[in-house]
């Protein structure tokens, strides 16, 4: 029985995420807004809100830096 329920444990161990890698992640891209410049600036890090005069301009997260360029240049506060 013991025998057993150590075999089971250890099949569960190897047969769940215990000793995977975690996958690589793709590239994101952010546009941010500097509320004193008025000006959107296109990141690939996540945006920190905790800093005062930067704020997310869009939620949308764009695969490539070239379509959020191009997204930047329709939105609204990017362009006052």
């Amino acid at each position: 029985m013991k025998r057993s329920l150590v075999c089971f444990v250890l099949l569960t161990m190897l047969d769940g995420s215990a000793f995977s890698q975690a996958a690589k992640t793709e590239r994101a891209f952010y546009i941010v807004l500097n509320s004193v410049t008025k000006s959107c600036t296109v990141v690939d890090k996540v945006p920190r809100t905790d800093t005062p005069n930067i704020t997310v301009a869009t939620d949308a997260i764009y695969k490539t830096r070239a379509e959020a360029e191009t997204a930047a240049k329709t939105l609204a506060p990017c362009n006052q």
